[in-house]
């Protein structure tokens, strides 16, 4: 991995800004590389257009936004809408196949995953989300390891909500283990 761009897109309130980060920082202080993470919202603080952007690299970053991601999380339709046309040819797209549903003929994986029925399904809180979502791109990538996200929860989360975000990470890197492709 020389460098991985990425978007994370949904809407306010799902979280992907924060699983955004949490990434970033496995891959500084964890993994030794060098991250930029910048975000946009949309005008409503909750439901509004959330797009967030990483660059993850060996390198140095000179630039922290991305115009042509080699991966593109969409949680909502709106986002997938907005978003899907400006992922660069070979790259992933991955969806939650219960709020996306694709139209748009793009050069690029594709991976549709039940996230969020997951989530309600196998702890009931809809809070661990993006942490579901965080863990089901690492089961795909090899952008940092499983533990580096792990120590960069221990922490970020409370302890008293730990073992949640512990279970949910680990429920999406299972989801996306059976798509496992090199970046």
């Amino acid at each position: 991995m020389k460098r991985v761009r990425l978007v994370f897109s949904g809407s306010g309130g799902q979280g992907v800004i924060t699983a955004a980060i949490i990434l970033a920082e496995a891959a500084v202080i964890i993994e030794g590389l060098n991250a930029t993470q910048s975000q946009s919202y949309g005008a409503a603080a909750r439901g509004g257009a959330t797009r967030t952007d990483i660059i993850i690299s060996e390198e140095e970053i000179n630039f922290p936004g991305v115009t042509s991601p080699n991966i593109l999380v969409c949680l909502t339709q709106e986002a997938y809408n907005q978003y899907a046309a400006v992922i660069r040819p070979g790259g992933l797209l991955l969806t939650d196949s219960r709020s996306v549903t694709t139209a748009k003929k793009t050069d690029a994986k594709h991976i549709g995953l039940p996230l969020y029925d997951t989530v309600m399904e196998r702890i009931g809180k809809p809070i661990v989300y993006n942490i579901t979502m965080l863990g089901a791109l690492i089961g795909i990538t090899d952008i940092v390891r499983p533990e580096s996200v792990l120590a960069i929860l221990k922490e970020r989360i409370p302890p008293d909500f730990l073992a949640m975000n512990q279970r949910a990470f680990d429920l999406g890197l299972v989801l996306g283990a059976q798509y496992q492709c090199r970046l």
